[in-house]
């Protein structure tokens, strides 16, 4: 399979993202894609409660820093140990009956927690038991509907498509959720996971009625990969992402950040309590800050990318991480820690709205699973890693701040060095001329 027989990968300019819509067809989103939405919507809510009951449960049990973020750590780790199969048994299976599975097993995970926080008896041994396993799921789950997208929504959709589900993910995950959930820890402790765990069994309810199944023009090698090994096909997904320049520069580049990034952020709920004076309330509300940030920034990227292009909105989202952690560094003030966090929040979503665009029109559908999968290994790979380090830069030096101050340097040198890199996404944001065929999916079909 060449280059050219990609959905994304080559965009005709009548039906080009970036053209006016009164200039090319506008086909339905579709039901399908609702169906997929409401399921990601209603989980997205209860993840968001769980992210932030879940440093507070950990919190309330422990005041050692590294205990502390090897809750986080646990839930990162499966990444770097089933990212890569997890993406070759993603491009094997039927996607939607994965995400199914998943969610039940999320379902039992929480559900089992809510009962034994509802009971007393919960301890950090066994958060970091049920976070592991959430982590396990995360690694399919995350992978299946990043994957599936493309094949249930029309190529000229595709991109607005990838704009609801991040605005949904703001509003839903972060903007409403994060405190709700401090709220609902307050009330009681086993809430929030028993409300996660009743979303999760509702998303599996509404993905039930997806139709969606894979078909032999999406799956071009299905025979011989009858024969194939999963070490095999996991090379291939390894290679496809390696053969490909720009995104090989980009998920080197986001597992550095998110090494620096995590490395800060580990002991968040501790800088907010012990530096900015906040309660779970107010930590909650401080995470909010940057879900409002998220929500503007997922309005903002097609438009920034039209102005300015991919290159300029890329460098300028590591300045802004530079000054996210000099600024959380050197204050004690929660206006200003709210103001940079919302300023952040921008900056991640388009960031993630540029680098999800260029993955659609490089990767073709038949090795999304494994690409996506060994992407997400270096991306959530870093943030596991940056985790534990961080955990334990702010044990060892008693300080909340170092590893902000740390992370600054550490930014600032990684923007030097890939500067010049960054300037070669240009050639494939979809406002330049369009893909030239030679990535890779032609050096590896």
């Amino acid at each position: 399979m060449t280059a050219a027989a990609t959905p994304n990968q080559s965009v005709p300019e009548e039906s080009a993202p970036d053209r006016p819509i009164s200039e090319r067809p506008v086909p339905r989103l579709g039901r399908e894609f609702g169906k997929l939405w409401s399921a990601s919507a209603i989980s997205n809510i209860g993840d968001g409660v769980t992210a932030v009951a879940g440093p507070l449960l950990v919190a309330s049990l422990t005041d050692d820093p590294a205990l502390i973020a090897g809750a986080a750590f646990v839930q990162q780790l499966p990444w770097l140990l089933f990212s890569l199969p997890g993406g070759a048994l993603v491009d094997r299976l039927d996607r939607r009956r994965v995400m199914i599975a998943v969610d039940l097993g999320r379902a039992v995970v929480l559900g089992t927690l809510a009962c034994l926080a509802l009971a007393g008896v919960v301890t950090v041994p066994t958060v970091y038991v049920a976070f592991f396993l959430l982590g396990v799921a995360e690694t399919l789950a995350d992978t299946a509907a990043v994957s599936v997208l493309p094949n249930i929504v029309p190529e000229q959709r595709l991109e607005q498509a990838y704009g609801w589900l991040q605005a949904t993910f703001v509003v839903g995950n972060q903007f409403i959720a994060k405190p709700f959930g401090a709220y609902l820890f307050v009330v009681a402790v086993a809430s929030p996971f028993g409300l996660n765990a009743v979303t999760f069994v509702v998303a599996a309810l509404l993905l039930t009625a997806l139709r969606w199944r894979p078909t032999p023009a999406e799956k071009p090698d299905a025979g011989r990969r009858a024969d194939r090994s999963l070490a095999a096909e996991i090379a291939v997904g390894l290679r496809a992402m390696w053969e490909s320049a720009v995104l090989r520069m980009l998920a080197v580049c986001l597992c550095l950040m998110n090494v620096v990034f995590c490395a800060a952020f580990a002991v968040f709920v501790l800088y907010c309590r012990q530096r900015l004076g906040l309660d779970e309330i107010g930590f909650g509300v401080l995470l909010t800050s940057s879900a409002v940030g998220g929500l503007l920034g997922a309005w903002l990227s097609p438009r920034l990318r039209r102005r300015f292009g991919t290159p300029a909105l890329l460098r300028a989202g590591l300045i802004v991480e530079i000054t996210t952690h000099t600024v959380l560094a050197a204050t004690r003030e929660p206006w200003l820690a709210g103001t940079i966090m919302a300023l952040f929040g921008v900056h991640t979503m388009v960031w993630g709205a540029l680098v999800m665009s260029l993955r659609a029109r490089l990767v073709p559908d038949e090795l999304r699973g494994r690409v996506n999968s060994v992407y997400s290994l270096l991306d959530l790979g870093g943030a596991a890693i940056g985790t534990l380090l961080g955990g334990i830069l702010a044990a060892g030096t008693d300080s909340l701040t170092v590893p902000f101050w740390t992370a600054a340097v550490a930014t600032t040198l990684l923007l030097l060095g890939f500067w010049r890199r960054l300037g070669a996404t240009g050639r494939f944001d979809g406002t330049g001329p369009a893909f030239d065929g030679t990535g890779p999916a032609e050096a590896t079909s």
